[in-house]
């Protein structure tokens, strides 16, 4: 399964700002050794729903560090028996853009 997720706590720092927590909530990703990617706003992640679903559950809880509330906002992809469906995805979509221009 492939998840998209975001979390931030609902209080932001002085400047408006919520990356400290966003940073710890990503640390937690990264540390998990699933597949994933993050961009400007969401972080997705690759594995079995226990082992994706952990990794969620411990990124909320490092950004409850940052405040009294938390936001989690989630997508999942679920397709039981396929792997590499992270980076699998895009290149089917490039190729079929590429088609597209010819």
């Amino acid at each position: 399964m492939i998840v998209a997720f975001s979390v931030a706590p609902t209080s932001a720092d002085a400047d408006g700002s919520v990356h400290d927590a966003v940073a710890a909530a990503v640390r937690v990703v990264r540390d998990s050794g699933l597949p994933n990617s993050t961009s400007s706003m969401f972080t997705e992640l690759e594995g079995e729903w226990d082992e994706v679903m952990d990794v969620v559950k411990r990124a909320t809880e490092a950004v409850a560090a940052y405040g009294s509330r938390v936001s989690l906002v989630l997508k999942a992809d679920i397709r039981p028996g396929h792997t590499g469906e992270l980076e699998g995805k895009v290149q089917r979509l490039e190729a079929a853009l590429e088609r597209r221009q010819d």
